[in-house]
């Protein structure tokens, strides 16, 4: 009960920081609701104290004073353009999560906590002053014999404080999924989750450590990223070391501006690198935006910040790589049925009628330059025609979809003539090539023998276990049945136990 109050309050909290920013019912869609609406977005804009700004700014304000779960929600949200518009979701796309850092004399006594203080006083002898602090953790520079190292560490009490968070948005999720019909297409409840999973495992620095290890071994096979090796001794639940990366992150204007540095490639560069890590392994860096790339003194990309990292499965990857070999070959009923067969489209929808939707999408972009084909204007339309054909969210492609919709923002901005699908091409289709052409038959063959082998030698256990289930059900049908006492007995039984347990702590209190 009182966690319940506690939930409803920080809602309450948040619905007030929404009706500041004239976020809930906003003035600039009055003529698109009904009166009653008209007349309640009148009301709640008496408290609005005139902000300022589009309805997604506005939102995006009020996001950010919110703190960092919320400002994680909003990011996540910006993928969700077919229930707020492509205008809102781009204003979402640029939340900020920058915080004042906390004292160093504060940081310290959590690497004395983690590690030990004789421990932390040798590993970690000279920590200098937080060179960048977020919602979540903040990073400080430091000298070691090894080398200089980036020491991430939380912020305190942040579990706590995203534990109620996350708690207070499960449950809105699950009142609004009751209440609304509608709403559960869009599955608000897989949604938060999704937000609730990844937030949950950012707070703890060792996965996230193992996350930028697997991108590592990733990127050292094809170096197409320069990403820093984790310092194994100096890393625990709530501090993250890795190598110090030298280099100006793409936020500064200048990280674009030295000597010898090739746009185009390194626009190439950003794209392929993605897809080799979504589409080749399966795993990649889910949060690539202008603050986590740096621009090294060799004119180089190096990743940082590795509490996002995506995973999707081989059936997810097939998707993805259909999908984008389908535009780039305008087969419009190929991804038709690539989207059925994934179970993304009802099996009641018509395959040919989604092609010709897919057409309409499809088409305009063939023949037009580079620059005037965003890759993320087409996943843009391809999420508006959710509700005409029943699709449901994936909550397992939320993240793919953010981080595509921030590559391709991110590659423009390198060079305003990227061709997004021309860059994606070789990977996409030696890809295809490895899975499904003859080499990917011979792999899916002995894939399929080793499991039909595994099966096999499973089957006496299976049988065994068979035959005692049907002696099991015979026995049962055998035995007469035995009726239970009514509901109202236990009932009852319950109410005389607590009467009883009511009198005994009476006696001896």
């Amino acid at each position: 009960m009182l966690k319940a109050l506690s939930d409803y309050g920080r809602l309450m909290r948040v619905g007030t920081a929404l009706v500041r920013h004239d976020v809930i019912l906003p003035g600039e869609y009055q003529t698109r609701l009904p009166l009653p609406a008209r007349v309640a977005g009148r009301f709640l804009r008496i408290f609005g104290g005139g902000a300022k700004g589009r309805p997604g700014e506005r939102f995006a304000a009020a996001l950010e004073k919110l703190g960092p779960a919320y400002i994680k929600l909003g990011q996540l949200l910006a993928t969700r353009p077919d229930v707020f518009g492509t205008e809102v979701a781009s204003d979402l796309s640029r939340l900020k999560d920058k915080l004042p850092p906390f004292p160093v004399k504060q940081a310290r006594q959590i690497l004395d906590k983690e590690f030990g203080e004789e421990v932390a006083q040798t590993l970690f002898p000279e920590l200098g002053e937080p060179v960048a602090a977020a919602s979540l953790a903040q990073v400080h520079k430091m000298e070691t014999p090894d080398g200089t190292r980036a020491v991430k560490i939380l912020r305190p009490g942040v579990e706590q404080m995203i534990a109620r968070e996350l708690r207070a948005m499960k449950r809105a999720a699950r009142t609004i999924e009751r209440a609304s019909a509608e709403s559960r297409r869009l599955e608000p409840v897989a949604f938060t989750n999704t937000v609730a999973d990844a937030m949950m495992k950012e707070l703890d620095l060792r996965l996230e450590a193992g996350g930028a290890d697997q991108i590592k071994s990733i990127s050292d096979k094809h170096d197409w990223f320069v990403i820093p090796a984790v310092d194994w001794d100096r890393t625990s639940q709530r501090v993250l070391t890795t190598d110090w990366v030298d280099g100006i992150p793409l936020t500064d204007p200048k990280a674009l501006d030295q000597p010898g540095l090739d746009r185009a490639e390194l626009a190439t560069a950003i794209t392929r690198g993605f897809l080799n890590q979504a589409i080749g392994h399966g795993v990649f860096h889910a949060d690539m935006h202008e603050g986590n790339i740096l621009i090294t003194p060799d004119n180089r990309i190096a990743l940082v910040d590795f509490g996002l990292i995506g995973r999707i499965g081989m059936e997810e990857r097939r998707f993805l790589a259909e999908i984008l070999w389908g535009f780039i070959r305008r087969d419009y009923q190929r991804i038709a049925e690539v989207h059925f067969e994934a179970g993304y489209v009802p099996a009641d929808q018509s395959v040919g009628e989604f092609a010709q939707a897919l057409r309409s999408v499809g088409e305009p972009i063939h023949g037009k330059s580079a620059e005037d084909v965003y890759m993320g204007r087409i996943l843009l339309q391809l999420l508006d025609y959710t509700r005409t054909f029943g699709m449901h969210l994936r909550p397992e492609l939320v993240l793919l979809q953010k981080t595509m919709v921030q590559v391709e923002g991110v590659a423009r901005a390198i060079d305003p003539k990227h061709d997004i699908w021309k860059a994606a091409e070789p990977i996409v289709k030696t890809w295809i090539a490895e899975n499904f052409g003859p080499a990917g038959a011979a792999k899916l063959a002995v894939k399929n023998i080793r499991e039909v082998a595994d099966r096999l030698k499973r089957l006496p256990e299976v049988m065994d276990r068979f035959e005692a289930s049907l002696e099991q059900d015979a026995r049962q049908k055998a035995e007469p049945k035995r009726t239970g006492p009514p509901w109202w007995a236990w009932f009852g039984l319950v109410i005389v136990l607590a009467a009883i347990a009511g009198v005994t702590v009476a006696q001896f209190a």
